[in-house]
């Protein structure tokens, strides 16, 4: 990809994580097929996981999509009592987030399908006005459904600890300090984030969590069919 070329231009210290790990995809985003192509779907997906392991945010995911009957739209989710979504597993709050999300997509306050039009800025606006979506979660849509190429997330403790790793730093740095030190990866800084992430665990090892759990599941699935054969 000519963006780490020229990202490694700007900040030759990520040619280390360039060569250790090739050129990873910032804007893959490893759901196993559950959201298809609907951006509701997928900030569903990123409400239901905050502050959750991901295998139990794909479960509850999951009993969404088999509650409402397919992937969940904004009218799917509308159409749901509170106390059945709820018993999904979500808590009363992401419920009320999930739903009131809904309702802003159905009366036009946002159009998740399509931003393309918005600059980053306006469009983080537009998600963080909605309950329930701080600007971490903003900024991971922008990354993983509107491929935004220069995004980094500087509050995530990954983006924090892979700069610890490989500035060897004593600590992570702050979030002001790591704003300040990835201007200079701009407008590259979604592919910066990328091998930051990827930093995070060996080469021979996947290291979005969301990746391993979708590896995980399919796993599973070609035993429990082998052993069905």
């Amino acid at each position: 990809m000519a963006a780490y070329q020229a990202l490694t231009e700007l900040e030759p210290a990520f040619r280390v994580l360039l060569d250790r790990y090739g050129e990873v995809d910032p804007f893959v985003w490893h759901d196993g097929g559950r959201t298809g192509t609907s951006n509701f779907a997928a900030m569903a997906l990123h409400i239901t996981g905050q502050q959750i392991s991901t295998r139990v945010a794909f479960t509850v995911f999951d009993r969404i999509s088999t509650l409402v009957g397919g992937t969940p739209t904004p009218q799917r989710i509308a159409a749901v009592e509170f106390d059945r979504l709820r018993a999904t597993g979500l808590s009363n709050a992401k419920t009320r987030y999930i739903q009131s999300l809904a309702r802003a997509q159905l009366d036009g306050a946002i159009d998740l399908e399509n931003m393309d039009d918005l600059n980053d800025a306006a469009a983080v606006e537009q998600l963080i006005a909605q309950p329930g979506i701080g600007r971490w979660s903003a900024e991971m849509f922008l990354i993983h459904q509107l491929h935004r190429a220069d995004v980094l997330p500087a509050g995530d403790v990954g983006i924090r600890r892979g700069i610890q790793l490989l500035w060897q730093l004593d600590q992570p740095p702050t979030i002001p300090d790591t704003v300040d030190r990835a201007r200079a990866w701009s407008p590259y800084r979604s592919y910066a984030a990328a091998l930051l992430w990827r930093s995070l665990a060996p080469a021979d090892q996947l290291a979005d969590p969301k990746e391993r759990e979708v590896a995980r599941q399919e796993a599973n699935n070609r035993a429990g069919g082998s052993r069905e054969d």
